[in-house]
């Protein structure tokens, strides 16, 4: 067995167990055995699996939203940031974020973490549209309305259906800029 894991490795181990397996697999025993480790390094870094849980909210956090933004933010501002911020959000996979709202619906502490990365992420495209010129009411109108597609595209089963080409999404952003 090894024995020494970072914590990091635990949250990514954590992470990829909730995106492939759901809440219900998030315990101590299976995930040291698919770690190939005692428990004992789990309780190294962790003082039960309610900080674990924790520290998992926020490693996705910090993956999905946090890097997201500092990304977009270290691009210059002008035309065409809103298309290439939706052509990068649009084309990744979200099964993490699935499972995140899934555990959501069973847990009002998660429900409620899910809750202020959507206002956060909504209220950074907002700001996207306001810095192309769109009124700040609008904005926040358009933002959400972008959210909602955002986590709509995610239920779509049919693979014909779950990606529009880049040129499309770059049109579909000058739409909501004006």
């Amino acid at each position: 067995m090894r024995e020494r894991l970072a914590k990091a490795d635990w949250i990514r181990h954590g992470l990829r167990t909730l995106a492939g397996e759901g809440p219900g697999a998030i315990k101590v025993g299976p995930m040291a055995a698919g770690l190939n480790v005692s428990r004992g390094s789990f309780y190294w870094h962790f003082e039960d699996i309610g900080d674990f849980r924790t520290q998992l909210l926020r490693g996705w956090e910090e993956s999905a939203t946090d890097r997201i933004i500092q990304d977009l933010d270290a691009e210059p501002a002008g035309p065409g940031r809103l298309g290439r911020f939706l052509t990068l959000a649009f084309r990744g996979r979200r099964r993490l974020d699935r499972a995140m709202r899934a555990w959501g619906a069973e847990d009002p502490q998660v429900a409620a973490i899910v809750a202020e990365v959507d206002a956060r992420r909504i209220g950074r495209v907002a700001r996207l549209l306001e810095e192309a010129g769109v009124e700040p009411e609008a904005a926040a109108h358009r933002a959400a309305f972008l959210y909602w597609a955002y986590l709509g595209q995610a239920a779509v089963l049919d693979a014909r259906h779950t990606a529009i080409p880049a040129a499309a999404l770059m049109r579909i952003a000058d739409l909501l800029e004006t």
